[in-house]
């Protein structure tokens, strides 16, 4: 469902209706972003919540060349990142490393090796899920969001050295799930 200027003009309007309307298209736009960092469905909630709030009040600062959808899912994802800054909770000390290897990602020319079923892409996701907290927010900037690790560092209030290290971490940890999902399995199919 996409979101019409007429009823973004409702919204700024403060017609309840319209935004009500603007709230159940924006929760399955943006609850799986709040699912990401949070785990936990009433703290996702939380989150969709603050960040639906602050959408509705700046509906009037969107521009008209600026899909509102991108612009929804930014607001959510500062809400989050500001929220994570202010939950002091979440913080980890961590002795930095100076390592910022890259995941080798080797090339095939087979067809079978260039496509990733939705299947690995969900044992994937499932080995990303399980990775610790502030590892894989570093994972999913760095990675999924294409932010530098300056930025991760100014975003997560941590010093570069230890976004390097996080992400060294949880590239770590993602080899040694695969590696071990790889035995388990050839270990099942061999008996």
């Amino acid at each position: 469902m996409t979101v019409s200027e007429k009823l973004i003009s409702r919204c700024i309007q403060k017609d309840r209706r319209a935004q009500k309307e603007l709230y159940e298209i924006c929760f399955h736009m943006l609850m799986p972003i709040c699912f990401k960092y949070h785990k936990d469905e009433e703290t996702a909630r939380a989150a969709l919540n603050m960040a639906f709030l602050k959408v509705v009040t700046k509906l009037d600062t969107l521009g008209e060349s600026v899909p509102f959808e991108a612009w929804a899912k930014r607001i959510t994802l500062n809400v989050i990142i500001d929220d994570f800054r202010k939950n002091k909770k979440y913080k980890e000390k961590v002795a930095t490393k100076e390592t910022d290897r890259e995941l080798d990602y080797h090339t095939t020319t087979s067809s079978q090796n260039e496509s990733v079923t939705t299947f690995e892409m969900e044992k994937l996701n499932g080995f990303i899920d399980r990775l610790p907290e502030i590892s894989r927010k570093v994972f999913d900037l760095y990675i999924v969001q294409g932010y530098s690790h300056k930025e991760i560092g100014e975003i997560l209030d941590i010093s570069n050295g230890t976004s390097k290290w996080h992400l060294s971490n949880a590239r770590k940890i993602l080899r040694e799930m695969i590696t071990e999902q790889d035995r388990a399995e050839l270990s099942r199919s061999f008996g």
